[in-house]
């Protein structure tokens, strides 16, 4: 299995659940979103064993094309899975800058293609196709990056998008894997036709199996095969009672009145995953935990991954192995604050996950194993 860590740029970071953009004070204690921490985080997840940092899009967080070209030279392993709206680049300027960061860095881009915002979002950026536009769209974009990529001269002629005889000069190597989720019929048939990971939020493993089994089958009728990922946030500590007692006091940091605003403005997102998100909290602090260690109660403040692995390091791992059984091989995953929340997954979860043969670290293993105290190399 892979493991994915989160870089916070909406913003900055701290203790308690933060917005994503819908009206949450990050609060005295925030650390804001500067190169510095951000660096630490990369670093951290790195010598962690993540194999990527995923970094948002949006009108509420830095751009996060230059926030990672910035944050590269930090690090030296770590890959980036950059999220970008397809609709607000032409297709052969983000097929150029994807093969310059790629070359340039080593091989280190991923890329999370989001199709869009909310509409009043989109709009704002000058795009004015409603959501099934931005699908057709971004299957016609995706069409012209990967023939790019693949080295051809691409005449194109959409119903959206048009280039003449395009051509890149210099090739990504390797070519950049594509990250793509949606939940609707239309964002359905993109991700069969062009992702090479699906990404679906963390409901339970049953809503998860079945989402599975719905793109498996669209892949296979296009004589493709897709691997699977999950974007969850992560509470875990060496007891049960640790990982529920934090999640207790994310929960009492949020007030009545944050929940009541941003579940209205959540009611009226036009994602189905969304709207899947609000169906697990229901709006309520009450029963919030959906399925044994996931728990729903990110999702009151916060758009987007609304969910939570909550537990001891073994209960953790437990319902890892669980989502592995449907079919999730990679992790895309958060915490309150991220840079300590790495430790916690990447010192208490991952062994856990290697001791069972489910995950090795992506380092060579000079570069990260630990060497007893009082050994003749640590003498030395």
């Amino acid at each position: 299995m892979k493991f994915h860590w989160f870089l916070p740029t909406n913003g900055g970071d701290g203790r308690q659940v933060v917005s994503g953009g819908h009206g949450v004070e990050h609060g005295v204690a925030g650390r804001p979103a500067s190169v510095p921490y951000l660096g630490q985080i990369a670093r951290s997840a790195e010598q962690l064993g993540f194999e990527a940092a995923l970094t948002p899009t949006g009108a509420w967080c830095e751009d996060a094309w230059l926030t990672t070209a910035m944050l590269a030279p930090l690090s030296e392993r770590l890959k980036f899975l950059v999220a970008f709206r397809p609709g607000l680049t032409s297709p052969t300027l983000a097929a150029q800058m994807a093969a310059t960061f790629q070359n340039l860095s080593g091989g280190r881009l991923l890329l999370n293609v989001v199709t869009g915002g909310e509409s009043h979002e989109q709009r704002a950026y000058g795009d004015f196709l409603d959501k099934d536009g931005r699908y057709e769209r971004c299957g016609e974009f995706l069409s012209i990056v990967r023939r790019l990529w693949a080295g051809e001269e691409v005449t194109y002629a959409g119903q959206h998008l048009r280039v003449d005889r395009a051509t890149l000069q210099h090739l990504p190597d390797p070519i950049p894997e594509i990250y793509f989720g949606g939940s609707s019929p239309a964002a359905g048939q993109v991700a069969a036709e062009h992702a090479d990971v699906y990404l679906t939020w963390g409901e339970p493993p049953a809503a998860v199996a079945r989402k599975v089994a719905w793109i498996r089958e669209l892949a296979a009728e296009r004589g493709r095969e897709l691997r699977f990922g999950l974007r969850v946030h992560v509470i875990t500590r060496d007891t049960s009672e640790e990982a529920w007692a934090e999640a207790d006091r994310l929960l009492a940091g949020i007030s009545d009145e944050d929940i009541a605003r941003v579940q209205e403005g959540l009611k009226r997102s036009e994602s189905v995953g969304q709207q899947n998100m609000l169906a697990l909290n229901r709006g309520s602090r009450d029963a919030l935990e959906i399925h044994p260690n996931l728990w729903a109660g990110v999702g009151l403040v916060r758009g987007g991954a609304g969910t939570a692995l909550v537990g001891s390091h073994e209960e953790v791992a437990d319902l890892i192995e669980e989502y592995r059984s449907v079919g999730i091989e990679e992790l895309v995953l958060s915490a309150y604050p991220h840079l300590e929340g790495a430790y916690q997954f990447g010192e208490g979860v991952l062994p856990v996950l290697e001791r069972r043969g489910l995950w090795t670290h992506p380092a060579p293993a000079a570069t990260h194993a630990s060497v007893p105290f009082g050994s003749r190399a640590a003498a030395s």
